[in-house]
């Protein structure tokens, strides 16, 4: 059995990306999902995370295996103390989503 855990909560930015906070009991930061307008290849990331104007990892686009398939993001942070990873899942409007914690 897997437990999910929800670390943040985001809304849309106005730039097409994401922003909000997560927390975690290491983590309390604000931070941004912004666009990856050089992507050379499928397999890059769609999304930059930032920290200010610290690169500090990479979301990638994932459809689920659900009826219908739902697009979500593959987060990962590269923290020297507690990397995370995590998916990001829109809401149905897609204005909002929350981040939850891979375990």
């Amino acid at each position: 059995m897997t437990r999910k855990r929800t670390i943040g909560r985001f809304r849309r930015s106005k730039q097409g990306g994401w922003e909000g906070e997560i927390n975690t009991l290491s983590i309390q930061r604000a931070i941004r999902l912004v666009p990856n307008d050089n992507r050379v290849s499928d397999n890059a990331p769609a999304f930059r995370v930032m920290l200010g104007w610290q690169h500090i990892g990479d979301a990638w686009e994932r459809l689920s295996r659900t009826e219908p398939p739902r697009e979500y993001w593959r987060v990962r942070i590269d923290d020297p103390f507690c990397p995370l990873s995590a998916m990001l899942f829109p809401d149905a409007e897609g204005m909002t989503a929350q981040l939850v914690l891979q375990v």
